[in-house]
């Protein structure tokens, strides 16, 4: 082997050994851990907080989340999010209609027609023009890893259906 050809081969080794540990790391990010570092989901870890949700989803899972981020909490009406956080039985039910049980992968997500939430109602899914909708979001970006579960980043907060 060539001197070029060691050396290449030792940084190969070198930045394997690197980035180990920090894939490590981030795969025993739980849920929550992974949304505050994402940055773009304080309302929902907020909300989380308030309905005292944040142990189960740091809990061992795994569990499937369809994350709005704080772009679409922001499209809700005026004072909705206020509202909401004020009222825990309400929040709660709508934070549980963003959750699944099960790891549910994004390929998984296109064989299914619909999925029962944690909340007990189904969510409605769909591939609509080349994008996939959960009930009436669409979904972002898929397959955020966790160490108990995945995340699915949706652009609208989706409603429980009313009894």
């Amino acid at each position: 082997m060539n001197r070029i050809a060691r050396i290449a081969a030792g940084l190969a080794v070198a930045a394997a050994l690197v980035a180990a540990p920090a894939s490590a790391q981030l795969m025993e990010n739980d849920i929550v851990d992974v949304a505050v570092e994402a940055g773009s989901f304080a309302t929902l870890t907020a909300a989380l907080e308030a309905a005292g949700l944040v142990n189960v989803l740091k809990g061992e899972g795994p569990f499937t989340v369809f994350a709005p981020t704080d772009e679409a909490f922001a499209k809700l009406p005026e004072g909705t999010v206020e509202a909401l956080l004020a009222d825990k039985e309400k929040l709660t039910a709508i934070l549980t209609y963003h959750v699944v049980p099960g790891k549910v992968m994004a390929a998984d997500v296109l064989n299914l027609t619909e999925a029962t939430t944690v909340n007990g109602a189904p969510i409605q899914i769909m591939v609509h023009g080349g994008s996939v909708m959960i009930n009436n979001a669409t979904v972002t970006a898929t397959d955020v890893t966790a160490s108990n579960g995945v995340i699915h980043v949706i652009d609208t907060v989706i409603l429980p259906p009313e009894n």
